[in-house]
């Protein structure tokens, strides 16, 4: 019994001693930090805290919005305006159906077209387009080329090799809906190099239209 106490009290000393031993660490290690807090301090001198830079605002440009619903509805007025029982020769000027031109547009314009001396600045290819498809396709691009300002461009109908009869059957009708439109001023066959009798170079009133 008495053995058993001795034991038990020599194992409490040897815990209180652990227990002091550690806090002696402990407190050691709180000392020499602030040691080394109050000599950074002293030897760095006062600190303060940097403000910062303000932010630089960016003044933002509104985007104007895009008239979608007017565009939409003066590309519909424009495809209801190219019909396809207008005569077209009535409407061209030569007797090989070759070309066309306004009352107000002089007759060497028709011929600077045909040769070539106007710089081309938008083609559209109508190629395996049905009628329907080929006319909405003509009148946007109609439209669109006229927004821009551009003046002379190209529409290739192609020659019909691939149409029944071997015959160009986007062709008349393509120079139907090009003599109804107010935006064309003329319009001839392509030189050979820009597709001869498979395309027609229009000449556009050039009149930008927002």
């Amino acid at each position: 019994m008495k053995a058993d106490l001795a034991a038990i009290k020599a194992e409490l000393a040897r815990r209180q001693a652990a227990e002091a031993e550690r806090a002696a660490a402990a407190a050691a290690a709180a000392a020499t930090a602030a040691r080394e807090r109050q000599l950074f301090a002293h030897s760095v001198g006062p600190v303060a805290a940097l403000k910062a830079p303000p932010k630089a605002q960016q003044a933002r440009t509104p985007v104007a919005p895009e008239p979608r619903q007017r565009q939409q509805d003066e590309a519909a007025a424009l495809r209801e305006a190219l019909s396809d029982d207008v005569d077209v020769a009535s409407l061209l000027l030569t007797d090989d159906g070759l070309a066309w031109r306004r009352s107000a547009v002089p007759a060497d314009v028709v011929v600077r077209l045909r040769r070539g001396q106007w710089s081309v600045q938008a083609e559209l290819d109508l190629h395996g387009l049905r009628r329907d498809a080929a006319r909405d396709a003509l009148a946007t691009f109609i439209r669109q080329a006229r927004q821009q300002g551009q003046r002379c461009v190209r529409v290739v109908h192609g020659k019909g090799h691939g149409s029944p009869g071997r015959q160009p059957v986007l062709k008349d009708k393509v120079q139907r809906w090009l003599a109804q439109s107010a935006a064309v001023m003329a319009f001839t066959q392509a030189p050979r190099a820009q597709g001869g009798a498979g395309a027609l170079v229009v000449l556009l009133d050039g009149t930008p239209k927002s």
